[in-house]
């Protein structure tokens, strides 16, 4: 069989391999066998670990909710090409902005004295430096992956499934449930996992929105980020956790994708 793949593909390719492996493989060889357990299971990594992820499932979830209907509206609603393009490039503005700048624009809509500040607080409502703030955050970075992959699933279906079943009587909401979402499943699945993983390690947004409060915002990145002076060899210990976990999100997205 002729490969299409150019030699020269070779050498850079590698280089890229080791670009990203070495770092991690530089985790592994400073990591205690002999302590790693006993240091991800001190009361304050435990607390961390649980904390992270409770609001990242609960993240991923508001990214279901809010991002399964964005992604039909992205691929199959009738806007105008260009009102389509921006709306898309303003929706997908957390995949490149710094961490740190969408915690800014989360604490000035729900801080005390943000644009949804007055409204909260009327309420009764402490969004900002609690955990509530850690999902919104987490959601915040997380939801575009959700949008990003659905959406070129969806328009790689082309809707010619989704036309005829309304053709035979089908209502949006069965067309949705019966053909649409089956027929995007893998994506679904790629894109939940994904955005759960891009939660689980979130850090800029979380930090500045929410502080660090042991038990209530300090997730697992923020107590890596704390003990990377008090406790290098902690650091480290969750580091490499933190790695494994990430390592089994990505294989379960992987398969998804190719399922």
């Amino acid at each position: 069989m002729t490969s299409t793949l150019p030699r020269w593909a070779w050498p850079p390719a590698l280089f890229g391999a080791l670009f990203v492996l070495l770092p991690l493989a530089a985790v592994l060889v400073r990591v205690d066998p002999s302590t790693f357990l006993a240091l991800i299971s001190a009361p304050s990594s435990l607390s961390a670990l649980r904390l992270s992820l409770v609001t990242a499932a609960c993240s991923t979830v508001l990214c279901l909710l809010l991002g399964v209907p964005l992604a039909l509206v992205l691929s199959r609603s009738r806007i105008p090409g260009p009102a389509l393009s921006l709306l898309r490039a303003l929706l997908l503005i957390p995949l490149v902005l710094p961490p740190v700048v969408g915690g800014l624009a989360l604490l000035f809509t729900v801080g005390r004295q943000g644009l949804l500040g007055g409204p909260l607080q009327a309420l009764g409502l402490q969004v900002a430096f609690s955990t509530a703030a850690v999902v919104l955050a987490q959601t915040f970075v997380a939801l575009p992956f959700l949008v990003l992959t659905l959406e070129g699933a969806l328009r790689s279906t082309g809707g010619g499934a989704e036309r005829a079943a309304a053709a035979l009587g089908a209502r949006p909401t069965r067309v949705l449930l019966g053909v649409t979402l089956p027929g995007v499943l893998p994506a679904l699945a790629s894109g939940t996992v994904l955005s759960f993983a891009r939660a689980l390690g979130e850090f800029g947004a979380t930090i500045t929105v929410a502080g660090s409060l042991e038990g209530t915002t300090r997730t697992l990145p923020l107590e890596i980020y704390l003990l990377r002076e008090t406790d290098p060899d902690a650091a480290v210990a969750l580091s490499l956790l933190l790695v494994l976990v990430a390592l089994v999100v990505i294989l379960l997205a992987h398969r998804r994708a190719r399922g």
